[in-house]
């Protein structure tokens, strides 16, 4: 007993003699989780599927926007109407540059006059190609086949790479962007209007885009060299702007007549030029509020949606064999940018979260399945006839025959 008291009583002066460390306080000063809850930036109030329906409405928008001037309202001059966007979107990032935070990540850019020359200049007159051969599509061919041709922007980034040396040859990416090329021939071969104008023009557009892609990739792949879809607009859209108004100088303008523009409208160009532009700030906030999957589900969403909008609106024609063609591109085109993994994943997920929704709501369950039946009887009865769509032309004769 009297050993073990002296050992008590040696550990406890110890423990007194001790010295207090400055750096480490006995009672701390402040509570380490209020530190922490402080410096956690505050959640966004706004959820992120009002991102992602932004963003779906604004891309689709444009698209149709753009489609209605150029082609329904005849204002063939689609260079024209490319550089009008370029010039707005110099303006205003120009502007909100000086007033917003939005572009504050330029500052992290360390852009100089030799990067400038060496990067940004090739790299825009690429983008500007692409915007051009983009914007005359319209002309000639439908949105829903344009959409269709744009699935093949994968494949061309690719066999850019590769082409560029950017990227290692590799057969297995190559066997899963096969599905993509096959799936868009044959809805091609499927397309009633098809101008062989128009394919070339989209074709074109694709490869500029592609070699844009790979460029960014290979100039400006470093750290310093990061920036979002605005602060890229900021450096490209003022040298995109004058290398288009050149080449709409020597085509476009000198035909130009004063009376089309006001047929047209300067509000609906103005109106035209902010969706443009408010469609790369949406990009912005749905890259930051949400994920790279996000992002490509809602890629094939919209070109999905575009579809069955250019059916509604310009009753355009499709035809079964685009359907299935087209399905085989979207279904490649998922595969190639998600990968095999996290299919599975998602999958997974998706089958854990409708388990606990029909334990939930049983019903509900059965009305959706129903429902889902329906719908896909409805697509395969609508596909098995020559087209979908309608001929205003054959339709106002007969109303004239009638009366």
């Amino acid at each position: 007993m009297g050993v073990e008291n002296e050992k008590e009583r040696a550990s406890a002066e110890i423990v007194r003699s001790s010295p207090v460390s400055p750096s480490e306080p006995v009672l701390p000063i402040v509570n380490p989780a209020t530190l922490e809850k402080k410096s956690e930036p505050p959640a966004s109030k706004v959820h992120p599927a009002l991102y992602v329906i932004a963003w779906i409405a604004l891309s689709s928008s444009i698209i149709i926007f753009n489609k209605w001037i150029l082609d329904t309202a005849k204002f063939h001059y689609p260079i024209v109407l490319t550089t009008w966007h370029l010039a707005f979107a110099t303006l205003m990032t120009q502007i909100m540059a000086r007033t917003t935070t939005l572009l504050d990540g330029r500052k992290t850019v360390k852009m100089t006059g030799r990067i400038y020359l060496r990067a940004i200049l090739p790299i825009g007159a690429f983008f500007s190609l692409s915007l051009i051969c983009g914007n005359m599509t319209y002309l000639y061919l439908s949105v829903a086949f344009i959409q269709m041709l744009k699935a093949t922007t994968p494949v061309a980034v690719v066999l850019a790479g590769w082409a560029l040396g950017a990227e290692k040859v590799n057969l297995r990416v190559l066997f899963n962007v096969a599905f993509i090329v096959i799936g868009v021939m044959i809805a091609s071969f499927g397309e009633i209007r098809f101008v062989l104008k128009g394919f070339l023009y989209q074709l074109g557009g694709i490869v500029f885009e592609a070699l844009r892609l790979v460029m960014v990739q290979k100039l400006l792949s470093s750290a310093e060299f990061k920036m979002d879809p605005l602060v890229s607009l900021y450096y490209f859209a003022p040298v995109c702007a004058i290398m288009n108004f050149i080449v709409a100088a020597v085509v476009e303008i000198p035909r130009i007549k004063i009376e089309e523009v006001y047929h047209v409208g300067l509000l609906t160009l103005f109106a035209n030029a902010c969706v443009a532009f408010a469609l790369n700030v949406s990009v912005v906030f749905l890259i930051g509020r949400t994920s790279s999957l996000v992002l490509t589900l809602c890629g094939v969403l919209k070109d999905i949606l575009l579809v069955f909008a250019s059916i509604a609106i310009w009753g355009t024609p499709v035809s079964a064999l685009q359907y299935f063609g087209y399905s085989i591109a979207l279904c490649g085109l998922i595969y190639f940018k998600l990968g095999s993994e996290m299919i599975k994943a998602q999958f997974s997920e998706a089958n854990r979260a409708w388990a606990e929704y029909g334990a939930r709501h049983p019903a509900l369950r059965k009305v959706i399945i129903i429902g889902g039946i329906l719908f896909v009887v409805f697509v395969i009865l609508g596909g098995l006839a020559p087209s979908v769509g309608y001929d205003l032309g054959s339709v106002v004769g007969q109303s004239d025959k009638a009366t």
